[in-house]
């Protein structure tokens, strides 16, 4: 990490992490005696432990020029660890929580481990925590590749990815103590939120400066979808995020918006963060690493473009359909309802598209397990859109809204989809990075997939039918007009299925830890002068792949 950087990045790198140490000092300086303070003490011991890694290596001797003549991928795989690392951590937190609705008494009378607490750590963990660092080393790899040039400079992706960990840590942290913002998928209060801003503008730039500097005059699909994610999250954080803190010195703050305003904003946000973040970000992932693994050009590049051009603007639209039967008018349902039934042809043209690239080459997902996983990935993309659009109706809402059903639907997305393209993806991309033959062993990978199917599919169905039995006794009415079952007797028939859930949850867990047992190992075997797979080259001025280019 740090014997890749000159003297003078050194430098720079040693500046930066002593500001936000200063920034961290100050804040546990001025907010002493709430909990803004921890947290400032959080940022200056994250700030002084880089620091003292910088410093460990900076009389180091100074790397060759040639470097510069090479990608630059070592972020890209700190990246993949990180995201690794989250991964098995929010999926343990999963299971617990999981745990929690069949046994309360697991929080063990320990305020930080209540369930309000700890489901937030889940969220943000496996979403922020392993997705955004999936989502950060792909993009840097694809980017790098696609454009035929290398990062623009070697201290912004450093920053982008060390400062989004700040991040996440910061917000993980912040739930055990109580800080929240009670903001679905937006919990961080209004220090975190601006830190992720700052972070966030420099990972555009990164894109844009490495897109200027591209020898490749076409600028490839999957960056598209990078870009999109990019930007829209960016335009998304901050409005939802809007708020006056109580001062400096205090975590509490208070958005700008009110009553159903506020909700419209949130929910504006959360369905995009699902579009933008889970949705088109991973759909650049697997526009590029599905095609490179089956050795295959993509079916259609222009049904690719379409698609993402019906996705940036559809989705936008489509977020009031979390908000029926509230006070938000009913044009504005309405339109959320329209918008969500009409994505359905976008959203099927990009899981179509991944699945008819795979014609010819289905023998290898058959003996591929990482093939495989992107496969199942592509699948489940197309099922979880097609049941958020049915979801979005207004009659079908009447029985899903607020039960299980609509968590079963999340984590077909989230486990199915999200989850399974980005173990496809690190899988192919380990061998390549550190220039393995192949992964340590392929029987765990084999291992890995059947544990995440079947704790997917456990997981879901237990879900489907826990939230249908709840919408249906919600709504059951005796001769005399009232309600047929109390919400405690709702509760009861759900235990089963609870269980089933925690139990599905463990299957995945356990494959995730596999998972990176088997990428830890792969990564200490001794390297090879082999190049990589797949024709991986390091040199930027190389030619592009032929499984890159359009199929038309």
């Amino acid at each position: 990490m740090v014997a890749g950087l000159s003297r003078g990045d050194r430098q720079v790198a040693l500046a930066i992490s002593i500001m936000v140490a200063l920034c961290g000092l100050a804040l546990a300086a001025i907010g002493r005696g709430d909990p803004i303070g921890t947290h400032g003490f959080v940022i200056l011991l994250y700030a002084l432990g880089v620091s003292f890694f910088v410093i460990a290596g900076y009389y180091g001797p100074e790397p060759d020029s040639s470097r510069l003549s090479r990608y630059y991928d070592d972020p890209t795989k700190v990246g993949i660890v990180l995201a690794m690392a989250w991964a098995v951590f929010g999926l343990a937190f999963g299971v617990w929580v999981a745990a929690l609705l069949a046994w309360p008494d697991l929080t063990f009378n320990a305020a930080w481990a209540s369930f309000g607490r700890i489901r937030p750590v889940h969220t943000t963990s496996v979403i922020f925590g392993f997705g955004g660092n999936a989502l950060i080393a792909t993009s840097f790899h694809v980017l790098q590749r696609t454009t035929r040039a290398r990062l623009p400079d070697q201290i912004s992706p450093w920053f982008v990815l060390l400062g989004y960990n700040l991040f996440c840590v910061i917000a993980v942290s912040g739930y055990f103590i109580g800080i929240t913002q009670s903001k679905e998928y937006a919990e961080p209060e209004w220090y975190a939120d601006i830190w992720l801003v700052i972070v966030w503008v420099v990972y555009f730039l990164i894109y844009i400066r490495t897109l200027q500097r591209r020898k490749e005059p076409h600028i490839y699909v999957a960056n598209w979808y990078y870009m999109a994610f990019i930007l829209v999250v960016a335009v998304l954080h901050i409005v939802n995020n809007l708020a006056v803190p109580v001062s400096l010195g205090h975590a509490k703050s208070y958005s700008l918006f009110s009553g159903v305003q506020d909700a419209m904003t949130q929910w504006w946000y959360g369905h995009n963060a699902v579009a933008f973040f889970l949705t088109a970000g991973f759909l650049g992932m697997m526009y590029y690493y599905l095609p490179k693994r089956a050795g295959r050009p993509i079916f259609s590049y222009r049904l690719s473009i379409i698609s993402f051009w019906g996705i940036t603007f559809m989705y936008m639209w489509a977020g009031s359909h979390h908000l029926h039967y509230t006070a938000l008018p009913q044009w504005v349902q309405t339109l959320g309802m329209t918008f969500s039934i009409v994505l359905l042809v976008p959203s099927w043209a990009s899981a179509g598209n991944a699945l008819a690239t795979l014609n010819g080459a289905w023998h290898k997902v058959r003996d591929d397990a990482t093939l495989r996983f992107m496969m199942v990935a592509a699948v489940f993309y197309g099922l979880s859109t097609f049941e958020g659009s049915f979801m979005a109706i207004r009659a079908v809402n009447s029985l899903s809204h607020y039960t299980d059903w609509t968590i079963g639907h999340v984590h077909a997305g989230a486990l199915g989809w999200v989850a399974m393209i980005s173990f496809g993806s690190i899988y192919a991309l380990v061998p390549w990075m550190w220039k393995r033959e192949r992964m340590y062993s392929p029987k765990l990978i084999e291992w890995h997939f059947w544990l995440a199917l079947a704790g997917t599919v456990v997981y879901v169905f237990a879900m489907w039918n826990s939230g249908i039995i709840q919408g249906l006794m919600w709504r059951t009415y005796n001769e005399s007009g009232t309600l047929a079952y109390s919400f405690v007797d709702s509760l009861v028939a759900m235990h089963p299925y609870y269980i089933a859930r925690a139990f599905g949850g463990l299957l995945f867990l356990i494959g995730a830890i596999l998972g990176s047992y088997n990428i830890w190992m792969t990564i200490r075997q001794p390297g090879t002068a082999l190049a990589a797979k797949a024709g991986e080259a390091d040199e930027p001025h190389l030619a592009t792949q032929p499984a890159l280019q359009a199929g038309e």
